[in-house]
């Protein structure tokens, strides 16, 4: 064999190793160390639960929860979309009343401050990315209010964001469409620096290593890989900073939500598994490691094997290794307690 074929055989052999699934295996068997809540914490009064869509743990120990308002959307409400509360589910503040039409991604930095996507452009708002305080007050925000676009200073359906250790800020752009007849959308990530200045773009729809349909939420482990749950293509992509493709992984599932812990526990919530968008797979949050992405633990939905897309979209954890699931069509916020 000449040298040259040798070369391009064994970079064929590395495009194989990288497309290639880890499983095609329903992950559905793994032991749940876990006890669940529902209806334990807190509401304003009058206020019923929304469409929840986030939940962390922010530096002051307090848990940031983000929510759709009233139902599944905050067009022309006025609830709060945010929520505090202590652990014990006890509510501390509530903000964000008017801001968002369909707050979606969500964030807290190392700093507290709060990350918010408004992933519905209507009325002169939405299709933009904040940043707040924990209290509130508005520090900047990204994209131009309720237009629509794919350059570097717009988005269409900003979905996920996340900051990186040195500030650098990454936007997973591109929802599914929701209506109109609309086909086509950016599914990409867009790069911007700690002050929001314009870095880089990268993704493009399709189903190749690299390419991304529905870049529905974002996480970042210790080595500072860029993790994507590339929705619709049933598998998380892995990059680094800069965009170039790591890795590709299906063992979690048909990834909505995601979230790394400082160890490199890796969660991952699968709200729309079943039926024909992963046949045999069961809905629920999938526990595994970011470095070896070996799965440990499955915590199994109420409803994980219904076709509505029902389990949890958001997930988050806190520092004593409770499992928090925000769900959108059942409009709760679930409590999964450590049984350790």
């Amino acid at each position: 064999m000449t040298r040259a074929r040798f070369a391009l055989g064994a970079l064929a052999a590395i495009a194989l190793a990288q497309t290639a699934p880890k499983t095609l295996d329903p992950n559905n068997t793994w032991p749940t160390p876990y006890r669940t809540l529902r209806e334990w914490a807190e509401l304003p009064k009058g206020m019923t639960w929304p469409a929840i869509t986030g939940a962390q743990e922010g530096p002051d120990g307090r848990l940031y929860v983000l929510g759709r308002c009233h139902e599944n959307s905050c067009t022309g409400r006025t609830e709060p979309a945010v929520l505090v509360y202590n652990m014990s589910g006890k509510l501390l503040d509530s903000w964000g009343a008017g801001l968002f039409n369909f707050p979606h991604g969500f964030w807290i930095d190392g700093q507290g401050n709060v990350w918010i996507t408004d992933a519905r452009a209507e009325g002169g708002k939405g299709n933009q990315v904040f940043k707040f305080t924990p209290q509130g007050k508005l520090l900047m925000t990204l994209g131009k209010a309720g237009v629509t676009g794919d350059g570097p200073d717009t988005f269409d359906q900003p979905c996920s964001v996340i900051v990186g250790a040195n500030g650098d800020i990454f936007v997973g752009d591109g929802h599914r469409p929701t209506g109109g007849g609309k086909t086509s959308r950016n599914d990409r990530i867009v790069k911007f620096s700690k002050d929001g200045k314009f870095i880089k773009t990268w993704g493009k729809r399709g189903a190749a290593p690299g390419e991304i349909r529905e870049p529905h939420s974002l996480a970042l482990d210790s080595q500072g890989r860029l993790f994507v749950a590339d929705r619709e293509n049933n598998r998380i992509q892995i990059f680094d900073q800069d965009g170039r493709f790591l890795d590709q992984w299906t063992q979690f599932g048909r990834p909505s939500g995601l979230f790394i812990t400082k160890d490199d526990t890796l969660y991952v919530a699968d709200s729309e598994s079943f039926g024909v968008d992963q046949p045999g797979w069961k809905k629920g949050i999938r526990v595994g490691s970011a470095k070896t992405g070996k799965v440990t633990a499955f915590i199994e939905d109420m409803e994980s094997t219904t076709d509505e897309h029902s389990g949890a979209e958001a997930v988050g954890a806190d520092s004593k290794g409770n499992v928090y699931g925000g769900v959108v069509r059942r409009k709760m916020l679930e409590k999964h307690v450590s049984a350790k």
